[in-house]
């Protein structure tokens, strides 16, 4: 594209004023099941960022048609829409021909995306094949958009007065040319514009376990007053419950009162209390993991029902073995008296899944790893082995920290096999958590004491 074309594109862009956006997720594995979809929330973020707000998401499959339904009723609705997905090499990947079918333009190889693609492919040491020179056909009149990690070019252009922005569906591909490409494109559209900038739009987020998404609204009524330009949203998982606090990128309101929204989150902070376990993209691994650390304390793990999950979790962490020392699974009654000691009469007589099995398998497992705390659970996870007396769902998490004073907790989770393992792997790290928390408070008072 000649650099009066690409004026031209800029320029219409330039002429957007009411910024609303849609996503459109393309992959017929979205659909199904097969994967999730992440690259919608990160979109979401950064276009706030801008003050562009994401006002519609929508999850198509790989058929063309589909696609060009897609385009078609988004830009009734929307001015931006960033489509992720369908740009690979392969039969079903046909992104690049529904936004030209949809657009009624032509379908062509451009030179600079081929220029691209090649480069890349010559880094891996590879020529392109036939299949992988389809992902240099870009529809007429668009702007290339580099990609700077993966083979497959992006591309944008305007039609009816909406910019069509389509990247690759891989999420680190899309998210560095989102930051790369498409960022600085808008940001130059709007400055070029001559208007004022527009309020950002905040989201800040608050993750809490151990209370029902009913018991989490119920503590935050009364948070907004009437007319306030921020919505609040709850969202359950087996995680816990989310709470997002949005603005609505009223940039008159943000001149009222710039620290509404901070007075606000406080105010959350308040409400929430212990409940409350992160903020933002912190996860409850991380966060025990930050305070494990910053109190030189050593974890090992003895797993019954959630088979490692926990242990795998907290390894995710990068730097992991500043804090995490080992971690067992211990599923047969056999495995829990030969590996953590438990006593085989203990079973007997409470049974695997109890509170006094789990916090001998604490106690076990701190002493046989000759660390400051041991975690463990056992539980039914189903969905067979439940009795009356123990359901599904049943799980004991225990805690010894070897000051003759184990902790044992139950809880009696809902849901499938998969869903009882990961309440219960967040379960445990909550109880390690509060443990932390605890920890911490009686070190304060311990403090004060000292200073009286």
């Amino acid at each position: 594209m000649n650099q009066t074309n690409q004026m031209n594109q800029m320029n219409q862009i330039d002429q957007i004023n009411q910024i609303d956006a849609e996503t459109i997720a393309i992959g017929t594995e979205l659909l199904v099941g097969g994967r999730s979809d992440s690259n919608s929330l990160f979109l979401a973020e950064e276009l706030g960022k801008l003050g562009i707000a994401v006002r519609f998401k929508s999850v198509v499959g790989d058929e063309r048609l589909d696609i060009v339904a897609a385009i078609h009723t988004a830009v009734k609705r929307a001015q931006i829409i960033v489509m992720t997905g369908g740009l690979g090499p392969t039969v079903d990947d046909c992104t690049r021909e529904a936004v030209a079918s949809a657009t009624g333009q032509r379908l062509g190889r451009r030179k600079d995306a081929l220029e691209g693609l090649t480069a890349r492919l010559a880094q891996w040491g590879r020529i392109p094949n036939a299949a992988q020179l389809r992902q240099a056909l870009i529809p007429s009149g668009a702007i290339v958009l580099k990609n700077p990690v993966g083979s497959a070019p992006g591309f944008c252009l305007t039609w009816k007065k909406a910019l069509i922005v389509s990247l690759p569906g891989v999420p680190r591909e899309m998210e560095e040319m989102v930051l790369q490409e498409v960022l600085p494109l808008l940001r130059t559209a709007h400055e070029s514009s001559g208007k004022p900038p527009r309020a950002p739009i905040v989201r800040q987020v608050f993750h809490t376990f151990g209370l029902a998404e009913a018991d989490v609204d119920a503590k935050l009524q009364g948070l907004i007053p009437t007319g306030t330009p921020i919505d609040v949203g709850l969202l359950a998982s087996p995680m816990g419950v989310l709470v997002s606090l949005t603005t609505k990128g009223n940039r008159s309101a943000e001149e009222k009162d710039p620290d509404f929204l901070q007075k606000l989150a406080q105010d959350v902070r308040v409400r929430l209390s212990d409940w409350l376990f992160a903020e933002g993209r912190d996860t409850m691994e991380e966060v025990v993991g930050r305070d494990l650390a910053k109190r030189g304390l050593m974890l090992a793990v003895a797993e019954s029902c959630t088979g490692g999950l926990i242990g795998h979790r907290l390894t995710q962490v990068a730097g992991s073995s500043a804090y995490m020392d080992r971690g067992v699974v211990c599923y047969s009654n056999r495995a829990k008296t030969e590996m953590l000691g438990v006593p085989a009469d203990l079973i007997a007589l409470r049974g695997a899944v109890s509170k006094e099995v789990a916090a001998a398998m604490a106690c076990g497992i701190r002493e046989r790893a000759n660390v400051s705390v041991g975690l463990s659970v056992t539980g039914i996870a189903g969905p067979g082995g439940g009795t009356e007396a123990k359901p599904v769902g049943l799980v004991y998490v225990g805690l010894d920290d070897g000051t003759g004073r184990p902790i044992a907790r139950e809880f009696r989770f809902h849901g499938d096999r998969n869903v009882i393992k990961q309440r219960s792997s967040q379960a445990a790290l909550d109880v390690l958590r509060r443990w932390l928390l605890n920890e911490a408070k009686r070190d304060v008072r311990d403090l004060r004491e000292k200073r009286d």
